[in-house]
């Protein structure tokens, strides 16, 4: 049975009001950001995601499958179980090689060209790393970064998983735009607890926490798409000059450095951001 899409039931708030956000559906092929303050509960929503809770505490939320609830025996049954979690704290515990991991995991999905899924996950990983690993490295020796982007490659290109939660990615040491783009591309559902702003904008709709609630939702407007565009070509910036700095080199000052800063400042004088938990 294939995935139609996930629904989001408003339970309550820390302080045991409803929520001001009673459904959310959300459909293949859809981002969607959770933002908001530490402690508002974004990590608990996504929590619920993966429980597929059904009126537990604290938040009392349901979750629907095709707009089944989590105990029906319907035929689709089996899509509670492909769910995928990528997040900052994860890391390898398995005693292998990464080639051996990918060549498992892709005998397990039933891919039959392993080779090419190998070669394909091995060279995203590396896209994604700062630091390039080797298919002979071991997965417990990875570090935090290269382990976050094999996993995020591994979700993308071998896990048939239809929904993707990720919490904090911008914290996890990976390119974590091209990351997300990615997943997207994949037509997969992908929920991501975010305090970036540009992540947060390239999400086709956002989720506001307050107080453990889901407080307002969001669709993202023209606007803020043209503000997605010229953060993303800002940060592309960014990102030269931090690998200059570690490449060991050093940052010269130039016109067009300095043309390019009187445009960020420009922008953020500009930029006006309506209220949004951002």
């Amino acid at each position: 049975m294939k995935l139609r899409k996930i629904s989001v039931l408003g339970g309550q708030d820390k302080d045991s009001n409803p929520e001001n956000i009673r459904r959310v559906d959300i459909r293949p092929g859809e981002v969607v950001a959770v933002v908001g303050p530490t402690g508002s509960g974004k990590t608990q929503l996504i929590s619920d995601i993966e429980q597929y809770t059904d009126g537990q505490p604290p938040a009392r939320r349901t979750i629907l499958i095709n707009d089944l609830e989590p105990g029906s025996d319907a035929p689709n049954k089996n899509l509670r179980h492909l769910m995928a979690e990528v997040s900052q704290k994860m890391n390898f515990v398995i005693d292998s090689s990464v080639e051996a991991f990918l060549r498992k995991h892709a005998r397990v999905r039933g891919i039959e060209d392993i080779e090419q899924i190998v070669t394909a996950v091995f060279e995203l990983t590396n896209e994604l790393a700062g630091e390039p690993i080797s298919l002979t490295d071991n997965l417990t020796l990875l570090s935090g970064g290269q382990a976050r982007a094999l996993m995020v490659a591994d979700v993308a290109l071998i896990s048939n998983a239809p929904v993707v939660l990720i919490d904090e990615i911008e914290n996890a040491g990976i390119d974590r735009l091209k990351a997300l783009k990615i997943l997207k591309g994949q037509g997969k559902i992908v929920l991501v607890v975010t305090h970036d702003l540009t992540l947060t904008l390239m999400a086709d709709r956002r989720i506001v926490m307050k107080n453990g609630g889901m407080c307002k939702l969001h669709r993202l407007t023209r606007e803020e798409m043209r503000i997605a565009n010229e953060l993303i070509a800002i940060e592309a910036d960014i990102s030269k000059l931090r690998d200059l700095v570690r490449s060991g080199d050093s940052i010269e000052q130039s016109k067009n450095n300095k043309e390019k800063r009187v445009l960020w400042q420009e922008f953020c004088s500009t930029a006006h951001l309506t209220s949004a938990g951002l």
